[in-house]
Parts: structure tokens; C-alpha cells; sequence
């Protein structure tokens, strides 16, 4: 972590309420902080108050007193309901938390990971209550290789794949978190002419990736446009293609988090050789 890389991803953007980030000092050196946040409206055109979350809570192991980490979330807590929110989360919001995207870990958001057992266990402890959980998978490309098959070869004969390099942000929310990042938008479009058959978006991931050793990617959508269009092989096949893309460009990981529930999303990806790695939590005031 670095001054840039903060001003950049955190100070800058439109969303940050320096009240929202308090910090514990002695004598001026850092001890911890917390940073409280909020998410976007239903349109995700704007900023609502009704949901916030604890982004960020962090201590300096050994240094701080053992009341410090208690004494911050409460200050969080008391600064989001001053504010109006009604609802109080522990991790991301929504489909990318408001600050800290990959910074801390995950391809989606401020996400408290299984890995994470201490953190985890204190939000327990001051009375919050697991309310979704996501799986984090990985897919490693140098062992990757699109499937093969008649399905498959069928939709390759009619579609065409086309990549946009940075597209335009879809709403005022997804360009302000993750519109900073670079990323390539995959678009299934059927040979000739006709409306999107299916999209999905990957983002760069070399904050990340630079603390494992290899160059990293996050899909962070994917969806099919049409009901009719689906169960036919479309969204294995575009995401195979844009692994490829990427496995052409030098990227070595990618990663994807999914609701643990979504048992046909965890299939797909299973295919196309995603394994899980983690389990990412996002939490709720009781």
C-alpha cells in the first residue's frame, strides 16, 4: 500500500467523506483506522445513506490497546446511523464495495474472507450476523483450455466475439468503484446481425497480482441478455474465450467470486477449470 495508490483508489473518489475515515494516532504514529462508507442507489446513479458498512478496520498488531479495534467500530457505527443508514454491514456493499476493490483481497469488493478467521470472529462478537456468503475461485491459465464439443462448436459457427478495451461505465456507481481500473468488456453477438447475445467484463488485477508474483485479472460480470438465450452453451463459451484472450496477453490468474448458493454459476466455472480458494463473507448489524 502506498500514498499513491490510496489518493488514487480511496481520496479520490467521488463518493469519500473525509468524516467517514477516522484514525488513531499516538504521538502521531499510526495505531489504526476505520472507514465507514456507503452504497449506491437502486439505479446506482447516486449515493444512498439507507445501507452502510464498515469498509475498513484495521489495528497495529502488538502496539495498540486491546479496547482500540472495539472503540473504532463504534465510532464507524455511530457515523453511519448519524448519517441516516438504517441497515449496517461489515464488508463490501452490493456488487463492489465502495472502496478498497482488490486492494484487500477479492476480485469484487471489501469483502471479510474465511482466511480471515480473527476479523471475522470479532464482528461476531459485537453482534453481527453472517448475510451472504460468496465462494472466490481461481483459474490457473497456463493449465487452462476451453472446452471442446459440439455444443460449443455449434455456437463458435454462428456468433462472433467482440472486445472493447475501457468501455463506457454502465452507471454512475460502476464508474466510480471499479471505472479507475482497466478493463475489457466481452461482447457474444450472433454472425451477421442482431441484438447481444451475452457479456461479460474483466478487470486488471496487478495491484493484487503483484503480491503473488504473476499478473492477475478479476471477472466481475457475466450475464446472458435474453431468458430464451440460455441453457445453450453461451456464457461457457464467451467466458472461455475472454480466458483466452487473456491467456494471450500474459495474464496468469484469474479470479471470479460467486454466491455460494448459485450452484449453476459454480458449475459453469468448475468446467472451464476454476477452483475455490476462499470463501468471502459480508456481514450485518443485528
Amino acid at each position: 500500500m502506498s500514498a499513491a495508490l490510496l489518493e488514487r483508489h480511496v481520496f479520490s473518489a467521488p463518493m469519500f467523506e473525509r468524516q467517514g475515515l477516522m484514525i488513531a494516532t499516538d504521538n502521531d504514529r499510526l495505531l489504526g483506522f476505520v472507514h465507514a462508507g456507503f452504497g449506491p442507489s437502486l439505479d446506482e446513479q447516486h449515493l444512498s445513506t439507507l445501507v452502510g458498512a464498515t469498509c475498513a478496520l484495521m489495528v497495529r498488531p502488538l502496539e495498540a490497546p486491546d479496547s482500540l479495534a472495539e472503540d473504532l467500530l463504534a465510532r464507524s457505527e455511530s457515523y453511519l446511523r448519524q448519517c441516516g443508514s438504517k441497515v449496517i454491514l461489515a464488508g463490501g456493499i452490493d456488487r463492489h464495495g465502495p472502496f478498497y476493490l482488490g486492494l484487500t483481497g477479492g476480485s469484487a469488493c471489501s469483502v471479510i474472507l474465511d482466511s480471515d478467521g480473527p476479523q471475522q470472529a470479532f464482528f461476531v462478537a459485537h453482534g453481527y450476523t453472517e448475510e451472504h456468503r460468496a465462494v472466490v475461485l481461481h483459474c490457473d491459465l497456463a493449465r487452462f483450455h476451453p472446452p471442446v464439443d459440439r455444443r460449443q462448436m455449434l455456437v463458435r459457427r454462428r456468433t462472433t466475439v467482440r472486445v472493447a478495451e475501457d468501455p463506457p461505465a454502465l452507471s454512475w456507481w460502476e464508474s466510480s468503484t471499479i471505472g479507475a481500473c482497466d478493463r475489457t468488456r466481452f461482447e457474444l453477438l450472433p454472425r451477421g446481425d442482431g441484438a447481444l447475445l451475452a457479456a461479460a467484463t474483466i478487470w486488471n488485477m496487478d495491484l493484487l497480482g503483484a503480491t503473488w508474483g504473476v499478473r492477475a485479472a478479476g471477472l466481475t460480470s457475466l450475464e446472458v441478455l435474453l431468458g430464451s438465450n440460455r441453457r445453450q452453451g453461451l456464457a461457457i463459451y464467451l467466458v472461455a474465450e475472454a480466458l483466452r484472450y487473456m491467456q494471450g496477453i500474459g495474464v496468469m490468474v484469474v479470479e471470479a467470486q460467486v454466491d455460494a448458493a448459485n450452484t449453476a454459476a459454480r458449475a459453469l466455472l468448475a468446467r472451464l477449470g476454476f477452483v475455490e480458494v476462499d470463501q468471502a463473507v459480508r456481514y450485518r448489524k443485528s
